[in-house]
């Protein structure tokens, strides 16, 4: 009963501690971590394995999950044998570096704050580290709607789909998939250098996010209703133009965010100075402004909030199955 307990308890505690803290930059984080690992791996493999990019690139990814996945199982394991308090504490710790909802919001904020005041040379900066498109040349409409895309898309990646993970496999599972994501966001590009290194990343990636995308914009369409937007528009152009984007996954939760403000998001954009042409998701029935940002935050914690409730029954069920286990262990 205490596994039971301590498993949905452990995310909770973690989900709070992001609340509180964020990502301070004097705190390591494994992220940084991982990208350093990738960053060294792929050198390396590429030298090793010369014109085998899609080897290469493969080889990276098994090494980069596999040590993702069995260095924190190993860590926790042997933290339960120093203590189920140690066990729990570290469990608590490493699910809380794998949400990030408080660091988008924070991020996102920021961009508000300077597009609120009319301030757009401080707007772009702001926005140029939370999204990968060139912000040099940006509009104030599209600085803001990188950064409400960004959040819609990151409440997908950066919080559900963690929380998802974590769900089902407790820390470990969940930092495995923020190791799937990391290498995706570094090396899971469709340019001549990426294309066949990081392809088996970028595939890994869609796969994993594939059933939370899903669930996040179905969360947003229900959050919309609760916050007294428009649910029945954030259900239709969800339906219409969910597969408007080049992700298989990505345009599901901008779709229905669009809907939801009744904005117009995506449509074409530079990337590394080349237009990438796009489609434009949603009607525009209102032209985006600095407002939008604050209530796509608002937007990200209802859904985060809804998903919670199914989060704990699952690692509840996760931890009846682990103290059998444990309990069965005991007896041999």
């Amino acid at each position: 009963m205490i596994y039971l307990t301590a498993c949905f308890l452990m995310i909770l505690v973690g989900f709070f501690l992001d609340l509180l803290l964020a990502d301070p930059l004097w705190m390591p984080h494994p992220v940084r971590l991982m990208g350093l690992l990738i960053g060294k791996g792929e050198v390396f493999l590429r030298r090793l394995f010369p014109g085998k990019e899609l080897f290469a690139g493969t080889l990276l990814v098994i090494v980069i999950a596999a040590l993702s996945f069995l260095l924190p199982l190993l860590l926790l394991l042997l933290a339960l044998r120093i203590s189920f308090l140690a066990w729990f504490v570290l469990g608590a710790f490493m699910s809380y570096q794998v949400i990030s909802p408080r660091g988008l919001q924070i991020e996102a904020m920021k961009v508000y704050r300077k597009a609120a005041v009319g301030d757009l040379a401080g707007a772009r900066k702001a926005v140029s580290g939370i999204v990968g498109r060139d912000t040099e040349t940006l509009s104030m409409e599209g600085v803001i709607k990188a950064t409400v895309e960004t959040v819609a898309e990151n409440l997908s990646d950066g919080v559900i789909a963690p929380l998802f993970f974590l769900a089902l496999g407790g820390p470990s599972l969940g930092m495995l998939y923020k190791a799937i994501n990391t290498m995706d966001s570094m090396i899971g590009y469709k340019d001549s250098r990426y294309i066949d290194f990081g392809r088996c990343a970028a595939k890994l990636d869609d796969a994993a996010n594939w059933l939370p995308a899903r669930i996040s914009a179905r969360l947003i369409i229900i959050s919309s209703v609760l916050l007294g937007l428009d649910g029945k528009n954030a259900a239709r152009i969800y339906r219409r133009d969910k597969d408007k984007h080049a992700s298989p996954n990505s345009g599901h939760p901008e779709a229905a965010c669009a809907g939801a403000l009744r904005v117009a998001l995506a449509g074409s954009t530079y990337y590394g100075g080349t237009l990438e042409e796009k489609p434009i998701i949603g009607d525009g029935e209102h032209p985006v402004s600095p407002e939008d940002i604050r209530i796509v935050c608002r937007l990200m914690y209802v859904p985060t909030i809804l998903f919670l409730f199914p989060v704990c029954l699952i690692s509840g069920v996760r931890g009846f199955v682990f103290s059998l286990l444990i309990g069965g262990f005991q007896c041999i």
